[in-house]
Parts: structure tokens; sequence; C-alpha cells
């Protein structure tokens, strides 16, 4: 009675409720609506599943549990809600602890497993978003189930984890549900670090052969998919573990492949360094060297050839490290065997029955072993070996005409990436190999490869590899390699191959290639300019320090030159390399033409100065100090000083004015304390520069250069005041008062310099504590005072220059105001007596009309005279001419130098006043320097 009562009250309360708040439905379902597709979830508890397996009454009944197992997989056969995803983990840890105990379990687990490959199923799209933490913490406790000690259970986490990236979709669309996106679970995998997971679990499956396939499979697809996967990987040691263990038994013979793709990916989306640090131990590599020699002599298939590609790639990547032990391993001593074959004939067992079939494979396998050399040379200790090997030899063995291929060699194309190939890694490795060069006849075969490619013999070049760009259809590049090469030996400064090189006639030889180069206007593309500027490098070298070379460079050298120096200035900035060109010329001039006298005259003949002037000019900053270095040492011969003050610039420039402007440009640059019209400022530091002035005082030991010393080679100031004291600082054309304030410091600049260094010492002392005797104390205070008195003595001296151009341009400008002034008297007077002279005239209206017209003219021509400053000079004659009987009058224009014509003097008014004052005139301050110097005041 009591359980009828209480169900008779909550019968009453529903329907009370019912009435009041009435249900509407909002979800319309696909049964609603009539369509079969959709298949409704059934209802299922999973909390009931998950307290039947865990409750202490009922976790030993095994065949309820099964039973109910089986419900759960059939329930979510079509994909997991994402809302049922906590409670069905639950149940798979629940079953992965019965798997110790009961091998029944397995089956069911691995059905619940196979479930999570499946998409999983969303009700609204926000849920996506929602369930991020949940979905990560559930696919890192799948990775955890690694641990379950059951094959089937590995294997078909594995698959799971594959089908994340080749999902499959369920059969039937789920009533209410959506599938998730196909890269949501992608992204949540990396979140989760279930890559790291499936790493570690490779320590326990050693002799498991088939878990660890599919586990290194799984691992392939999370090392393609993002560098997340892969960091996390490397976080396990993943490269380290994976190569170290190339040699395990495979009979499917997938393992190694799979091993190597990993590795692969790992160096493409992972951190390099980490990868290569992992492969650096002596069980990878013995692994690796094993796994290769195995690939190189009895792989045979195609499969099996791009394998043994991808391994000597990661021997590669290995040996760029330089803490590898490929030298201690013997992997290098026989990478260097099979990079010399079959170019050098070896009796080693290894190469004995060794065959290149000249496939795509074996091509690609040279290419990799000639790039493997270049890396292996940043290893000094390797030098041994690449003499033990005769790698030069076989290298060698490219550098000549290229010649029909044979019917068992290789074709053309093939031939011709090789050559180039091979001249690019001698250009690195002959220089560290220079007594085997030298053995070889180097320099003889790159000057006939040279002949050959300058020789009208007829050759189609490919130009279709990364060497061999821009050398389709012709030898260019081949000029390019073999000049390069030449330029990497001789740059060595090895006397006796620089002097084998000129003994064959290698000057005459490079400068007819330059001519004949620089005279094709056409080819200015960046190999053509390359060529150039390698030419011109190798005989800067060569003619360095050797007058006899110099000569040979001679007249023909000095010609090329001087049509390089008309270069373009629009041209530098072009970015094919006219500015790496422009560099080497001027290098060259100052290697091969400045001290030989003969050379030097042809060049002045030739106006080489000018143009070297020009180019000072117009070029870009960067170039300033060479080109000041350059016109520095031609100094020494005296025929140039008169071309340095013959040159004018644009807008009438000398060559003073120019040095004056860069040297006022440059302690801008360097922060040089100036005021407004370029003074000294501070007298103690009249040429500190402002990164001299942040440095700390730094005790140095006595062989190395301070600040003070190193400002001298860090900018062309030095190079400036030297030029000058060529030229002289007085007497130079074209220089302003401004100029000449400048001018006042630059003439100065040793004993400033002189002073800095002092001071500097002085301070160096203080810094480290020493106090010098008395004697040394007063030296040091009164060379501080001298050129504390110089600086001053200099400021006083820029001080009057301005002050007395001050005072010329106003007394100028007075001169100016009074002269205007008295021939506007003589102007008026000039009409008075104009006046009378017309009413003399009995053709009274015909002279009127005259002089109305030269009125007109004059008092046009007033303003543009003010503008000029000009003066206006009385009317001397008026030029009038009648005819009474034929009614003509003739009357002649004003002269146009009174008018301001195009040939009017308009610097008459300046051109008879004296010099007063000025930037020129010896001030006082400027006597007492002189009386200074010639020691006749003491410095008090």
């Amino acid at each position: 009675m009591l359980n009828a009562s209480a169900s008779f009250t909550v019968r009453t309360k529903v329907e009370s409720r019912k009435q009041v708040a009435p249900v509407i439905k909002h979800i319309i379902t696909d049964s609603d609506l009539g369509i079969r597709e959709g298949v409704p979830l059934k209802a299922l508890e999973l909390s009931q599943v998950t307290r039947l397996i865990e409750d202490p009454y009922s976790c030993n009944l095994k065949e309820r549990h099964l039973i109910v197992l089986k419900k759960v997989v059939k329930r979510y056969q079509n994909g997991i809600p994402l809302k049922d995803l906590v409670e069905f983990f639950k149940i798979l840890n629940l079953c992965a602890e019965k798997v110790k105990e009961h091998p029944d379990y397995i089956f069911p687990l691995c059905e619940l497993l196979k479930l999570c490959g499946l998409p999983f199923l969303k009700e609204r799209s926000s849920e996506e978003t929602t369930f991020v933490q949940i979905v990560t913490e559930s696919i890192s406790q799948m990775g955890f189930l690694m641990r379950v000690p059951s094959n089937q259970v590995r294997i078909q986490i594995c698959d799971s984890i594959i089908s994340f990236y080749k999902p499959k979709t369920s059969k039937q669309h789920v009533e209410g549900f959506l599938p998730t996106n196909p890269s949501y679970k992608v992204q949540m995998a990396e979140q989760s670090g279930l890559a790291e997971t499936l790493v570690l679990s490779l320590a326990l499956l050693e002799n498991q052969f088939e878990v660890k396939l599919r586990v290194l499979q799984a691992l392939q697809m999370l090392s393609r998919s993002s560098e997340i996967n892969c960091s996390l990987m490397l976080k396990a040691e993943a490269a380290s573990k994976l190569c170290s263990r190339l040699n395990d038994r495979d009979p499917s013979g997938e393992l190694l492949f799979l091993s190597s793709e990993i590795l692969w990916n790992l160096l493409e989306k992972g951190c390099k360094e980490e990868v290569t640090s992992q492969l650096c131990n002596l069980d990878c590599i013995n692994a690796l060297k094993e796994v290769f020699l195995n690939q190189l002599l009895n792989g045979f298939r195609h499969y099996d050839l791009q394998l043994r590609n991808d391994l000597l790639v990661i021997a590669t990547v290995i040996t760029e490290n330089p803490k590898a032990p490929m030298i201690e391993s013997g992997f290098a001593k026989q990478l260097i065997l099979f990079a010399t074959f079959p170019e050098v004939k070896s009796h080693n067992p290894l190469v004995r029955s060794l065959k290149l079939s000249f496939k795509n494979e074996d091509f690609e396998m040279k290419k990799l072993l000639f790039n493997l050399l270049v890396v292996m040379s940043k290893d000094l200790s390797a030098i041994q070996l690449f003499t033990e090997g005769k790698v030069l030899l076989s290298l060698f063995h490219y550098v000549k005409p290229n010649d029909k291929p044979g019917p068992r060699d290789w074709s053309a194309a093939q031939y011709e990436e090789l050559q180039l190939h091979a001249l690019a890694t001698l250009a690195t490795v002959a220089p560290l190999l220079i007594d085997d060069y030298m053995t070889c006849q180097g320099n003889t075969r790159l000057l006939l490869l040279l002949e050959w490619c300058v020789s009208q013999d007829a050759f189609f070049g490919q130009g279709n590899s990364f060497h061999g760009t821009g050398g389709r259809g012709n030898k260019k590049s081949q000029m390019r390699y073999c000049l390069r090469l030449l330029r990497s030996v001789v740059s060595l400064s090895d006397e006796a191959v620089n002097r084998d090189l000129c003994d064959q006639g290698a000057l005459d030889q490079l400068l007819g290639i330059l001519k004949k180069t620089v005279g094709d206007s056409q080819e200015e593309d960046t190999i053509s300019l390359e060529i150039k500027t390698d030419i011109l490098l190798i005989a800067s070298t060569l003619c360095e320090n050797d007058l006899h070379r110099k000569e040979l460079f001679g007249s023909g050298g000095v010609e090329i030159i001087i049509t390089l120096l008309k270069m373009d200035p629009a041209k530098f900035y072009s970015g094919l390399g006219h500015n790496r060109l422009i560099l080497s010329t001027v290098d060259s001039i100052w290697s091969c033409i400045v001290g030989c006298y003969t050379t030097e005259d042809f060049f002045l003949e030739k106006g080489g100065i000018f143009f070297l002037l020009d180019l000072l000019a117009s070029c870009p900053k960067t170039m300033h100090n060479v080109i000041l270095g350059t016109l520095l040492e031609f100094c020494d011969n005296p025929k140039i000083i008169s071309h340095i003050n013959a040159w004018r610039g644009k807008k009438d420039m000398t060559a003073a004015v120019l040095l004056v402007r860069l040297w006022r440009d440059e302690e801008n640059e360097l922060g040089v304390r100036r005021d407004e019209h370029g003074r000294i400022v501070d007298a103690k530091k009249p040429l500190l520069c402002s990164y001299q002035e942040e440095e700390k005082v730094v005790s140095l030991p006595a062989n190395s250069a301070s600040a003070a010393v190193m400002d001298v080679s860090e900018n062309m100031r030095a190079k400036i005041y030297s030029v000058f004291c060529k030229l002289g600082f007085e007497d130079l054309a074209g220089l302003t008062t401004e100029d000449y304030v400048t001018l006042a410091i630059i003439s100065r600049y040793l004993d400033f310099k002189l002073g800095e260094v002092w001071n500097e010492i002085s301070r160096e002392l203080e810094e480290e504590g020493v106090r010098p005797v008395t004697p040394d104390v007063e030296a040091l205070e009164s060379i501080a005072k001298a050129a504390e008195d110089m600086g001053r003595k200099v400021a006083t001296l820029q001080a009057d220059m301005l002050e007395n151009q001050q005072q010329q341009d106003l007394q100028d400008e007075k001169r100016i105001y009074t002269e205007i002034q008295m021939n506007h008297q003589q102007y008026e007077l000039t009409n008075k007596s104009w006046d009378a002279y017309v009413a003399r005239t009995s053709n009274y209206e015909i002279l009127k009309d005259a002089k109305s017209l030269q009125v007109k003219a004059i008092e046009s021509s007033k303003p543009k005279m003010r503008q000029q400053d000009a003066v206006f000079h009385p009317i001397q004659d008026t030029g009038l001419h009648t005819n009474f009987c034929g009614r003509l009058v003739t009357v002649d224009s004003t002269p146009a130098q009174l008018t301001g014509g195009p040939l009017a003097n308009t610097d008459l008014a300046l051109e008879h006043v004296s010099i007063r004052g000025g930037a020129l005139q010896k001030t006082k301050a400027a006597k007492e320097m002189e009386q200074y110097q010639m020691g006749s005041i003491s410095v008090k």
C-alpha cells in the first residue's frame, strides 16, 4: 500500500507539471522526418558498466563483464560521442588491468581500441573546442596502454593511431551526431604527447619484431605530420634509438626503410642540430656504416639504390658535426674509397666487385659523394685520408674538355654536371692539398680547360643543373668554375704555385679572356660579372709585390681597367654583382699598377686618376676607404699631384672640396662633436667618436691596439689627412670658408691623435692603479695641456675665419648698394640730358618713341640685374641715327653686357675689389700658431 500511494503521488506531480510547463521538442531527428539513414544511439549507462567492473562484489563476474563490454562495442560501433569519452576510457583502463590476470579481456579491449580509430561524434560544433582537454588526455591514455603485455593490444593501438591520418568513415550515420573534423584527432594527438610515448615504448619491444614494425609505422605517420611530433620524438631520443638498431633482424625489409624515413623527417622538420647530436656516437655510426655497405654491395633493386642514397645523405649530415667520430669508426675512409671509384684504381676488396650501372641512382650517389668530400674537408684530420685516397687525382679526371661519351659511360648531360661538381669540389679541397695539386699538374690542367672554354670548338652545354646555371648552349659554366678554382688556389699566395702559373703565361691568357668579356657589352648577367671579378682578383694576387708581373700586366691591362672604371654608377645597385666588380677593379689598380712607374704613367695618360676621383665622388660610402687607400698609394708619384689638382667634378668641384666633404660626412657618422659651423666643441676631445666615449677604460696588454689606435684603421680620416699632406694645406682651389674651418682640423689631425693616445695612456694607468714617477707625471700633464691648447688655438682660428668672412660679406653688400645708388643718380642725369636733346630735335615724335623704347628696356633689365648683384652703368651713347630723306630711323639697342643679357659680365663690381679679411687672411691666432710651431712661444 505504501508503494502504491507513493506511485500515485509521483504520477500526480508529473501530470500537474505537464499542465503548467509543457515540454517542447526542439530537436527534429531523422526518424521524425521518416529518414531511415540515421541510426539512433542505443541507451546505455556507461557509469553502470564501470561500476559493474570495478565494484568489489561484481568485479569477478567475468562472463557478465564480457557481455556488457560486447554491448558497449555494439553501441559505439559508429563512433564515440565526445561527452562519453571520460567513462569510455575508464572502461578501457579497467579492462587493461583485467588483462594481466584474465586474457579473456584482450579481445573486448582490442574491439574497444578499434573504436578509438573512428572519428569522434559531436552534437554541436562548439564541442570540439569544449572537449579539447578531455580528448588530449584520452589520446594520451591510449598511448599509455602500450604497457599492456599483449601484442594484439599494442598492434591495435598502433592501428588506431594510424587511422588518425587515414580516417575511415562509419557505415551508418548516428542520429543527432556529426563526426568531428578529420584533422581534429591529428591536432589533439600533437598536444597529447603521443609521439614521445610511442618512442619510449620501443624499449618494451626488443624481441617483438611485428609489434616494433607497427610502432615504427605509427611513428612514421606522426613524424611526417608536424614539427611538434618531431620535437617530442627527439625529446625521447628517437634518432639515437632508431639509428643504433638499423642492423636488427628484418625479415620483411621494412624496418630499415621505416627507420631511415623517420630519420629523414626528423632532419627536415625537427631540430637538425639535435638530431646530429644524438647520432654522433660510435654505435649509431657503426650501424649506419654496416647498413650502407650492405646496400652498396648487395642492393640491386631500384628500392635498394634509393635507400642507399638516403643513408648516404644521413651520413653527410652526421659528418657536418665536428664531434662525429667518422674517422675513428673507419667510415670516413670507406666513403673516400667509394668517392674515388672508378676514377682511381684500387685493390681494396670492397671495390673489387663493385660496378656502377650508370643509372640515375648511381649518378646521384656520385654527386652525394662529391658533396661529402666538401663536408669532410672541414675536419683537418681528414686531409691525410684525402692524400692517401688520391682524392685530387680522381677529381681532376673531370677537368678536361668534354668528349663524346662511350657506350657504357655517363651521358653528355651527366658528365657535364659531374664535371662542374668536381670543379666546385676542387675549389674547396685543392687549397688544402696544395702539394697534391702541384703533383697532379693542376695549373696546366686548368689553363688547358680555360683555353678550351674560349676556343671555337663546338659544344652545347645542357645547363640543367645547379652548377650549370646560365651555361646552356655555351662553355660559360666551365669557365666560371675553372676561374673560381684558380682564384681559391692563387689566394694562398704560395710562391711556387703562382710562379708556375705565370711561367705558363697565365697573365696574358687571363687578360685576353677579360678583354673579350669586357668588350662584349651584351653580357651583363651574374655569371659574366663573376668571371670578370675572378680574373681581376687572380691578376691582383699574382702581381702584388712583384714588379716584373706588373710590367706584364702592362698597357693592355690598364686599358681594361680604364674601361671598367667608366662604369655607370647606377649599376652599383643592380644586384647583379657590379659592386663586387668595381671593388676588384680598384684592388687590381692597387696591386697591378701602383709601384710600376711605366704602368703608372700609362694609367695617367689614359686619365686614370680622373676616373678614380669620379668613382670616389659617385660610389657608395662603403667603397670610399678602398678608393682613398689606392689614391694615397698613387700620391708617391710626383706626377699625380697635378692630376689631382686639375680634376673637376660636378658643379666644378675640386679634389680638395671632395676630400673635405668626405671628412665631414665621416665625422657625422662617427658622432664627433661639432657645432653648426663645423667648429671644435671640446678642446680636450677634438677627434673623439661617440663609440669611444661610450667605451669604458680597459687595461690592455702591451701588444694590443687601444681604441685610439684602432680608430685610425677603422675609418678614413687618416687617409684623407695623408692625401692632404701630399697636396698641401695651402693654395687649394675651390674651398669655401666652411671648408677652411674643416681643413684647420684636418691639418692638426696627427697632433690631436697623439694627444688622444697619451690621454688614453694616462687613463689606463689610473685604471690599473699605477702612479708614474714625478717627472713622468709632469710630462703627461704637459702633453695634455699642450694638446688642449692646440685644440683651443684651432677653435680660435676657426672663429676668426668665420668672423672675417662675415665682415667681408657685409662690406661687399655695402659696396654693391653704394654703387647701385651712384648708378641710379647717373641714370637720372642721363634722363635729363635725353629730354634736352629731344627738345632740340625737329623730328620729335620719332625720337620720343625711341626714347620710350630704350627707357622700357632699361627698366625691364633692372630687376634682373639686382638679382645678379650687377651694376647699372651710365648710358654713354644713345646710339641714334636718323635719315630724314628716306624717312628711315635706325636705333641700336643698349649693349648686352649692360642689360644683363647672356654675355653680360655680372661680376664687374667685384673685379676691382681688393680681398681684405676672409678665410685666406693671416689672423692673429694663425700667426700665434706659426710662432708656436717655430718654438718662439712656449706653452704655459
